[in-house]
């Protein structure tokens, strides 16, 4: 393997990088979504660290806070992309596409693209998990549409979940 054709021609460098403090608010709290479905949990808060638009499509990275309430997705997966998850704090449940597994502070879980996964928290408490998704897409729209799930008829939630890579099984 070697390394991708470059992509920045310049010379010296440019001051161009990125900064987020810890500090900083969510760029988005979910409300509870009631229908059933695939859920995170009501009060989840997204931390948008670096957006496909903001890495130029290299990547997608955001904190995601859940609050004690059971709740995740269910089983399914992605035709476009990888995603990982890197445990912070609390335990996380995660399906590898085996088994379930008990996710805890500084595990780490790759799936790539097609991979079966899910994740829940069933432990009663806060988790905080950062999610890596590349190539970058627009899961903000995701994150945030899920809310709205429970106002959708059935063809309308087949046609999100396709329009944003999630194919539940």
């Amino acid at each position: 393997m070697s390394y991708p054709h470059p992509r920045y021609a310049g010379a010296a460098g440019e001051i161009n990088a990125t900064f987020r403090s810890a500090s900083t608010a969510p760029d988005f709290v979910s409300t509870p979504v009631t229908s059933s479905g695939p859920t995170v949990g009501s009060g989840t808060a997204y931390h948008y660290l670096a957006t496909g638009p903001s890495s130029d499509g290299d990547f997608g990275l955001y904190r995601v806070d859940m609050g004690p309430e059971p709740g995740g997705p269910a089983t399914h997966f992605h035709r476009t992309m990888s995603e990982s998850f890197f445990v912070l704090s609390g335990t996380l449940r995660l399906f590898d596409g085996e088994r379930w597994i008990d996710g805890t502070t500084g595990d780490f879980l790759y799936v790539p693209p097609g991979g079966l996964h899910a994740f829940r928290n069933e432990s009663g408490e806060p988790v905080s998990m950062l999610m890596l998704f590349t190539p970058g897409a627009p899961r903000e729209a995701y994150f945030e549409g899920i809310t709205q799930l429970a106002a959708m008829n059935d063809e309308q939630r087949a046609e999100f979940f396709t329009r944003h890579d999630s194919y539940f099984v």
